[in-house]
């Protein structure tokens, strides 16, 4: 009789014991009540040297927004670290991503040495992409000029992970912004996060990628748009979320910092922006500008907490800022999962005699190998249509050695730790570029830059922002590309006589996926049976 009892004892004691584990997790995981100080008022911005000259230049141009693309990484971190460093009254970034390493401690320290001029600066980050910072953020938000805010956190610190198995629905919702906003005159939007792989200071691959610096009216817009995300439920005040430590930790980022400055590839890299024709340039006002009608779009912060409507989101508001195309359409997107409400559009648009093209990543150089196995079952489809398709392939010719890649790893003050989808994978795994940019053009005189991906996950599920720019200049500038510059870089899929996708660059054809083996090419075929697209 007592055998029997401990038969059925023991499954309900492991039950017990499971149930009380995951009530435990529950617990744990649970936020607190959010609990932000009251705001300060904003110092005056208005008399600062970069409000003053954009207030000058914009006024020769009513109604216009002065823009200067930022294609070149090395460009993207000189033009951050350049108005870090003139900043006089206010810093407000927001970033999904933010890396302890070079440039990300670097920029860090210029952030820090701003406050410690008596600027105001706001950082507003994305829980997922801050891995190893928290202490940094935690010191830094310490100064009492600094404010770190942490957005839809986590609130297990190590291992984030176990956070999504009790509190998924909440946790896979990220806001993926990018701005970097000075004296609330300046601004730089666009795809880059904040790391050596997006600012061409790696060892190893590089992010194709694109920004936009801004000043006029659009700057208001950003910084308005800032205020509204950190003024959000889900953005949580650092010291209710990180640990809390003090100076000893901000002396350690400045010693970090002099630490990568002196190591032998980052004074390279530090001592090239000082030639830069950029940084002199916008130190005398002189950076030429192209003046535009650009509107500001972005989904409400709202989108992480519960689903919204097409017509409030990010999505639906750019249908109707940047109009239907007539005669071109060209897409650039890091992750293309068209999906089937995307690729009838698209499809559409093709019946109609426009001409559609789209850049992505190949197998080979994206990040995310289920990104792929998200976009691979519509490429039939779209060729079928009339839709043209290139995708990049990664070489491995220039990677670096592990040696140089767990060197490259040491230098900064964060963590070996990355988040999918933050392009280490990528740049560890190859030498060659990964797009990374998110780019649309409509007959060449409309241009979208910013955070937005052709993806479910940028369209439902993150938060995303970027520029409706109306120049016909800047917006052939991009879409020229497909004529000159991709067709020599990527590979174009076509279909042949037998329907078989065939792989075509620069005189090579193949109908093998660059870069898939037999074995990934069985796992992305696993993928694409399983019911995970409205993730990817």
């Amino acid at each position: 009789m007592q055998q029997w009892l401990k038969g059925l004892l023991a499954p309900g004691l492991v039950l017990a014991a499971v149930a009380a584990a995951g009530f435990g997790l529950h617990r744990a995981n649970r936020l607190p009540r959010r609990r932000a100080r009251r705001r300060s008022r904003p110092p005056h911005a208005s008399d600062s040297k970069l409000a003053r000259t954009a207030r000058e230049r914009a006024a020769r141009h009513p109604g216009l927004s002065g823009l200067h693309l930022l294609s070149d990484g090395v460009d993207a971190f000189a033009a951050r670290y350049l108005l870090a460093q003139a900043a006089e009254r206010t810093l407000d970034l927001q970033y999904y991503i933010w890396h302890g390493d070079r440039t990300g401690t670097l920029l860090l320290e210029a952030v820090h040495a701003a406050a410690q001029r008596g600027v105001r600066v706001r950082l507003l980050l994305d829980d997922n992409g801050i891995a190893g910072l928290d202490r940094i953020l935690s010191a830094l938000n310490d100064h009492p000029n600094i404010e770190v805010r942490i957005f839809n956190p986590f609130r297990i610190r190590y291992p984030k992970s176990i956070g999504f198995l009790v509190d998924f629905g909440r946790l896979n919702r990220r806001m993926h912004n990018k701005s970097f906003t000075v004296d609330g005159a300046v601004t730089i939007v666009g795809g880059r996060n904040v790391g050596d792989e997006y600012f061409g200071a790696g060892d190893g691959g590089l992010f194709a990628d694109l920004d936009v610096l801004a000043m006029g009216p659009v700057a208001a817009e950003v910084e308005a748009d800032f205020e509204r995300y950190w003024s959000s439920d889900s953005a949580y005040p650092a010291r209710q979320i990180l640990p809390i430590l003090g100076r000893r930790q901000r002396r350690k980022l400045t010693t970090r910092a002099s630490v990568v400055e002196r190591d032998a590839s980052a004074r390279r890299y530090v001592d090239r922006l000082q030639s830069l024709p950029l940084v002199r340039e916008a130190t005398e006002g002189t950076l030429d500008l192209e003046w535009a009608q650009v509107r500001m779009i972005s989904d409400d912060p709202a989108k992480v907490v519960h689903d919204m409507d097409e017509a409030d989101l990010l999505a639906g508001k750019l249908d109707g800022a940047i109009g239907k195309p007539r005669r071109e359409l060209a897409i650039v997107s890091g992750y293309f999962v068209p999906g089937e409400q995307g690729s009838a559009q698209l499809e559409a648009l093709a019946g109609e005699g426009v001409k559609v093209t789209v850049l992505t990543n190949g197998y080979s150089a994206t990040d995310v190998a289920l990104v792929h196995a998200g976009y691979a079952p519509w490429r039939r489809r779209l060729l079928r249509a009339g839709v043209r398709l290139f995708e990049t392939a990664a070489t491995v010719r220039d990677a670096p050695s592990r040696r140089e890649r767990r060197k490259g790893n040491r230098l900064g003050i964060g963590s070996r730790l990355r988040p999918t989808g933050s392009g280490s994978f990528a740049a560890l795994r190859s030498g060659a570029s990964t797009i990374h940019a998110k780019t649309i053009t409509a007959d060449r005189e409309r241009l979208f830059v910013g955070s937005f991906n052709f993806d479910p996950r940028s369209l439902r599920l993150n938060t995303e922002m970027g520029f409706v720019i109306h120049s016909p200049l800047l917006a052939e500038h991009v879409a020229d590309a497909f004529e000159t510059i991709i067709p020599d870089a990527a590979y174009e899929v076509t279909l042949d006589a037998q329907d078989r996708l065939r792989w075509t660059c620069d005189g090579d054809e193949t109908t093998q996926e660059p870069g898939m083996g037999a074995l990934a090419g069985l796992m992305i075929g696993i993928a694409q049976r399983l019911p995970i697209g409205w993730l990817l």
